[in-house]
Formats: C-alpha cells, sequence, structure tokens
C-alpha cells in the first residue's frame, strides 16, 4: 500500500500541526538561524518547518516538495506568511539556483530517497560557500524503541511486527549518512539525536482520532482499515486516561557545511 503523495485527499495530512519549540531550540543551537537570509525547506510537505524557519527569524524561504497536492496544501497553510514561497520539484533535480541559499533543511525526507549521494550532490550545488545543511531522520535504532504514552509510534510495531522489515528498510543507518555527506564535499559534519515533541492532546481521543486519520503518519498507510482500528483499539488500553498526552518521536539530526 503505502502513502499517495499526489493523491488530492492527502493534501492536508502534513499541515495539521506546529513545530514544536523543542525542536526550534535544537536548530538554533546547530545553525545560526538569525543570520541567515535565504532557507531551502526540501521536501517541505504542508509547509510546518519552512514556517518555524520564517519564526525563527529566516528572512525568505523556499519551499520545494515533489507533489503538486501536498504543495496546494502548503500554500493554505502559509497564506499569511508573505517570505515563504513553493516550487515543485524533487530532492535530487530542485531545478534551484546553484550557489545560492544559506541553509538547506531536509526533515523526514531521506527515507523516501533511493540515491542518497545524488541527494546529497544536489544538496551540496544549491549551498552558498559556508552554508549549513540540516538533515533529519531517523535511524533504525530511532524506529524501533518501546512504545509508552509519550512514544505512541513504538506500538505501531509491537502490534504489527511485519512493520519493522517495512520501516528499517527505509531507513538509513547514521554512519552511512554521514559517510556519504563527507563523499559529497561537506565539512564539519555531526550529529545529534533529539526527542522532539510531535503534539500535545488534552485527552487520549484526540489522539485516537488523528491516528484514524493517519494524519501526518506514512507508516500507518501501510495497514487496511481492519488493522489500523485494531491498532487503535489496542492503544487505547495501553494509554492510562490522564488530562494530557505529550506524543514525542525520537530523531537523529546531522549537521554539515559546505
Amino acid at each position: 500500500m503505502g502513502i499517495d503523495f499526489h493523491n488530492k485527499k492527502n493534501q492536508t495530512t502534513y499541515t495539521t500541526r506546529n513545530a514544536d519549540k523543542s525542536w526550534m531550540e535544537e536548530i538554533q543551537k546547530l545553525v545560526p538561524v538569525n543570520h541567515i537570509s535565504n532557507a531551502v525547506d526540501v521536501g517541505c510537505g504542508g509547509g510546518i518547518y519552512s514556517k518555524a524557519l520564517s519564526d525563527m527569524g529566516v528572512s525568505f524561504v523556499t519551499g520545494v516538495d515533489y507533489s503538486e497536492a501536498i504543495l496546494e496544501g502548503a500554500k493554505d497553510n502559509c497564506n499569511s506568511y508573505q517570505n515563504i514561497t513553493f516550487k515543485q520539484g524533487n530532492a535530487l533535480e530542485t531545478g534551484l539556483k546553484s550557489n545560492n541559499y544559506d541553509l538547506l533543511l531536509e526533515r523526514a525526507l531521506i527515507h523516501h530517497i533511493d540515491d542518497l549521494r545524488a541527494c546529497f550532490k544536489e544538496g551540496y550545488r544549491i549551498l552558498k560557500h559556508d552554508g549549513y545543511y540540516i538533515i533529519q531522520d531517523r535511524t533504525p535504532e530511532d524506529c524501533l524503541l518501546e512504545g509508552s504514552d509519550r512514544h505512541i509510534r513504538g506500538y505501531f510495531f509491537e502490534k504489527f511486527p511485519r512493520l519493522i522489515d517495512i520501516e528499517t528498510k527505509r531507513r538509513y543507518d547514521s554512519k552511512y549518512v554521514m559517510e556519504t555527506l563527507h563523499r559529497a564535499g561537506f565539512l564539519k559534519i555531526e550529529e545529534v539525536q533529539l526527542w522532539e515533541t510531535r503534539n500535545a492532546y488534552s485527552h487520549k481521543d484526540e489522539l485516537l482520532h488523528d491516528l484514524s486519520k493517519r494524519t501526518g503518519r506514512s507508516i500507518l498507510h501501510e495497514l487496511n482499515d481492519k488493522e489500523l482500528q485494531s491498532l487503535i483499539r489496542q492503544i487505547d488500553k495501553s494509554l492510562p486516561t490522564k488530562t494530557t498526552i505529550i506524543e514525542k518521536d525520537r530523531w537523529t539530526i546531522w549537521k554539515a557545511v559546505k
């Protein structure tokens, strides 16, 4: 199965939340965001992180995505931001000018990319000298942490172990990412782990509804409707009834400099 990013019914699946301050604080530790005048968000999805970059002080942001439907959702999501524009393209051929950007963000993108070397080569081309490259994705180790009232994603793989193979096959280990960045010509390569707050739910019913819509969770498109409902019932039983659920995901972030 898998998600069809080109289907208009998925147009808003990546527009329904805002980037958490935990993410913004981590990026500000890695990059002097206040001095970034021109950034590009490749694989921008619904524009959530394009907005975050603007809110952090970036003067101008270009969002790039290969799905026309997703870009329509992003444009609506960012319609009050005059300094954000969008362009259809992909991570291997963005169609953007060479040596033009101070910052390149690729969040939750590289697990969709088969040719990582070509992706990083394109990133190197469009960045200015001394430009920053921020890649955020999950390693196999990030994916398979135990489920809890904080790490909801872990329940997916406990309920349906067949998803483990699907998930780990599409994820790169950190060593390979760093070696490929080095071969592409990048310097000052480093990695950090981040527990990023995904969302805060005032009651678990809000979370369960979110899961039923598969909102922003491409792995859930690997389940049919009956399987999804079975997963939701298990999560319902596993979670305590309490006022607020703070859902977090663990990510790996790689920073490199051209």
